[in-house]
């Protein structure tokens, strides 16, 4: 189990934590208004606000674990 989607891409079990593409989109906005003059001390820090989940069923299959489904339906996306 990782934070980061892409060792579910090379064969991690699992992974659960920030959508990172999101996390750089909005850091662009910090970037945007640290340019128009805002002192970073001024600008809040913000939470994550969107997560993912990935599940390998290969890994699963070779570890001979079982995903029930209610946790398939709530992934983000199932690697087959």
């Amino acid at each position: 189990m990782h934070i980061d989607s892409e060792f579910a891409d090379v064969g991690g079990l699992l992974t659960y934590g920030p959508h990172y593409a999101d996390l750089f989109r909005r850091a662009a906005t910090y970037v945007d208004k640290i340019l128009k003059g805002t002192k970073p001390a001024d600008i809040p820090v913000e939470q994550p606000t969107r997560f993912e989940l990935v599940i390998n069923m290969r890994t699963a299959k070779a570890l001979g674990i079982t995903i029930p489904q209610s946790v398939l339906v709530r992934a983000d996306r199932v690697i087959e």
